[in-house]
């Protein structure tokens, strides 16, 4: 456990190199983002002495590395307020969109995985496995179109077509903004999940100890509940921790699409702004969600493991 903590925090020290690199060598002119294009070269001179720019790389990594563990995350390049205050309010929607949409999308694939496992070979699995296999060829930015024209602008006039949160106001207050981005983020992730409930279920229920356990005279519901999904949770819980991290990386997208105030809009407009401390940020705590992600469900799923319970 504390090796796979040791190597999380040595990927994201190596994720922040890379940021910072990458974001060294964008196109343009930090100095000139902030001062626009008619600015002379004295000023933009000036302005990057201002900011540290024109001192050596490795200097300029270890003065952002290190502010890091001191709190100080920078000021934005685009109007000088911090990052923090700039970015925290983003990262809450986030959140919580990610939250809403991952325990949605869970609820739906397990309870669908586990329809079409038991009604294997019947319609209702052809069409649940048909059609969630076609959605799986749609991206977000395609599905949340759809969903706006259907429920927000064409056919009905049920929901707004942005998600655009007051400044202040809490996602959690604003529950019908959430709606559509939500709903695209758990069609998009939700066949997945349909997909390997259902096989690691019908795997499970093909099982000697299950067709044991039925000789033994047990209930259909108790042969589920006791001896097959057990045996079905490890797998289930892989593809749980990937679908959020998915989601981490749809959000930019369905956020852009429908100007939801979230890190992934926030990233959207730094690129746009070249505003670095913001972008340097945002990667890196998508980063730091994606290694968090990743030892959760390893150690969800060493504990699910029946084998490793017993030992």
């Amino acid at each position: 456990m504390w090796r796979r903590v040791a190597l999380s925090v040595l990927t994201l020290f190596v994720v922040s190199i890379v940021v910072f690199s990458a974001t060294q060598v964008l196109p343009g002119n930090a100095a000139y983002a902030v001062l626009g294009h008619s600015a002379t070269p004295q000023a933009v001179q000036a302005l990057e002495k201002q900011m540290g720019l024109d001192r050596p790389a490795v200097k300029q990594y270890w003065s952002w590395f290190s502010g890091l563990f001191e709190g100080h995350l920078g000021k934005s390049l685009v109007n000088g307020e911090s990052v923090a205050s700039l970015i925290g309010p983003r990262l809450e929607n986030s959140a919580f969109l990610v939250a809403v949409a991952g325990l949605v999308g869970t609820l739906l694939g397990v309870l669908l995985g586990l329809w079409a496992a038991l009604r294997r070979d019947k319609p209702v699995d052809h069409v649940l496995s048909v059609t969630l296999l076609a959605l799986t060829s749609l991206p977000e930015f395609v599905v949340g179109i759809v969903l706006v024209l259907v429920f927000a602008a064409v056919l009905f006039h049920l929901l707004p077509a942005v998600s655009v949160i007051s400044p202040g106001q809490a996602p959690w207050q604003a529950l019908k903004l959430l709606i559509l981005p939500a709903a695209t983020l758990v069609v998009v992730t939700v066949p997945y999940l349909f997909r390997m409930v259902r096989a690691a279920t019908i795997e499970a229920l093909e099982s000697e100890y299950v067709e044991m356990a039925r000789l033994n005279g047990l209930s259909p519901f108790r042969v589920l509940v006791r001896h097959a999904l057990p045996n079905a949770i490890a797998p289930t819980v892989q593809v749980i921790g990937l679908n959020f991290l998915y989601l981490a990386g749809g959000i930019v997208v369905v956020e852009f699409v429908f100007a939801y105030p979230g890190i992934g809009q926030g990233l959207v407009d730094a690129v746009s702004d070249r505003d670095i401390p913001m972008i340097q940020f945002s990667v890196l705590a998508l980063a730091a969600f994606y290694v968090f992600m990743n030892i959760v469900t390893d150690v969800i799923s060493l504990v699910a493991t029946p084998r490793r319970l017993f030992r």
